[in-house]
């Protein structure tokens, strides 16, 4: 076989059968769709802090970032003190022993300068990005910025906005576009950015007028029909855009404010919650133009909503984790309560769906693992003894949790 012919037959197959290393990747929040989904990764059941646990890495600083993974490394963001300052920084660590690859300095954070953060949040929350043979790591209003895969900074940059409570939207990739969250404490935005270069390619205001306009949501870009769209949540609104900023739709929940729980899309709807004081969650058929807050909305329910863990949705049924540990399961089309059970502790994690499993872990450490099914089986109940905020990563066989002290690798 010439040699040119087998080059286009092997990039015509990658099209369609992706490389070892890539088929296992966790590339940014919640996963490859963005969703909470590890399909077909064989994770692992049950564990402790000595059994089942193939690597744990003690972490110097604050910092509630997932990790996320690709061809056997991970890459995560920490924050670790510097006197009064911060040292905002990225890590690269191996996959199979956690061994430090790298570990560089991006932004110092000027301690006298620095916004108060709420308690539960930290100076490096947002999630980093993979792209290609890029990583983008993003700090909120404190800066954001492109690396190769070896560390070497391309690009990075600072829009400022005002805080308030820290960050915590990540960031997402959409095309040649980087795009983000600032809703701060007034004139709040969704920003676009070009990813090669870090210059703004466009910024939406919110079309809104909320008395509390500060919110944490990472968007979530969805096709319908044909059209891409980028769901945003805010205060007061979800707010839909094109991939110019322009606005599509918004639904209104009055009074909603410090929105965390990232927005879902499944078979038709999108589900999104209001955040404070009381949650709502919204399921919204994404078709309209204009203000669909009184034509399409399918339901609603303010029942046991989450204020901070996003949702996960599977064979028409839709599992969400209260703040307070009840754990509620409802069809996904009508919204009609499946089953509701207290199931963990207080938690702010997002929820994992894999191997017909959902996965729940709490701020005590403790990860809880029941029957992702139209009736309560709890089939496990794991404790790793250290404080947990941040959400799951998983590969092939592994999970990787990050606790306050520790990163850990459950599994082989």
């Amino acid at each position: 076989m010439k040699k040119a012919t087998f080059l286009f037959l092997w990039a015509t197959l990658g099209q369609f059968f992706p490389c070892f290393g890539e088929e296992a990747a966790w590339p940014q929040f919640r996963g490859p769709s963005g969703q909470g989904h590890a399909p077909g990764l064989n994770l692992p059941l049950k564990w402790s802090p000595t059994d089942n646990v193939s690597w744990r890495k003690e972490l110097p600083g604050t910092a509630w970032s997932s990790p996320v993974v690709r061809a056997g490394r991970l890459y995560l963001t920490n924050a670790v003190p510097k006197g009064e300052d911060h040292s905002l920084r990225v890590l690269c660590l191996a996959a199979a022993d956690g061994k430090v690859i790298w570990d560089n300095e991006v932004f110092l954070l000027d301690g006298a300068k620095a916004p108060r953060i709420h308690k539960k949040n930290s100076h490096a929350s947002p999630t980093p990005m993979l792209d290609g043979d890029h990583l983008y790591v993003h700090f909120g209003h404190q800066g954001t910025a492109c690396l190769d895969l070896a560390g070497k900074v391309k690009w990075k940059k600072r829009y400022d906005y005002p805080p308030v409570h820290g960050n915590g939207s990540s960031a997402v990739i959409e095309g040649d576009l980087l795009l983000f969250s600032a809703d701060g404490a007034k004139d709040p935005f969704l920003m676009a950015l070009d990813k090669k270069t870090g210059e703004v390619r466009w910024k939406a205001l919110r079309d809104a007028d909320a008395k509390r306009k500060f919110s944490f949501c990472t968007p979530l870009v969805i096709e319908v029909k044909g059209k891409r769209q980028v769901i945003s949540p805010a205060s007061d609104y979800v707010f839909s855009y094109d991939l110019a900023g322009k606005p599509l739709w918004k639904l209104h929940y009055p009074g909603g404010y410090s929105v965390v729980p990232r927005p879902v899309y499944e078979g038709g709807l999108v589900y999104v919650c209001s955040g404070f004081n009381q949650p709502i969650l919204h399921a919204i058929r994404p078709t309209g133009e204009g203000d669909v807050s009184k034509t399409h909305l399918s339901w609603k329910t303010n029942k046991s909503a989450p204020h901070s863990s996003s949702v996960i949705v599977t064979d028409d049924l839709l599992f969400m984790a209260a703040d307070s540990g009840v754990v509620s399961c409802l069809d996904a089309k009508s919204g009609e309560l499946v089953w509701k059970d207290r199931v963990s502790g207080s938690c702010s994690a997002s929820l994992l769906h894999a191997d017909g499993r959902i996965y729940l872990s709490d701020e005590s450490g403790k990860t809880f693992v029941f029957a992702a099914a139209r009736e309560y089986k709890l089939l496990a109940e794991n404790d790793l003894a250290d404080r947990c905020l941040a959400s799951f990563a998983a590969t092939e066989g592994a999970l990787f949790i990050r606790t306050a002290k520790y990163l850990w690798r459950i599994g082989k």
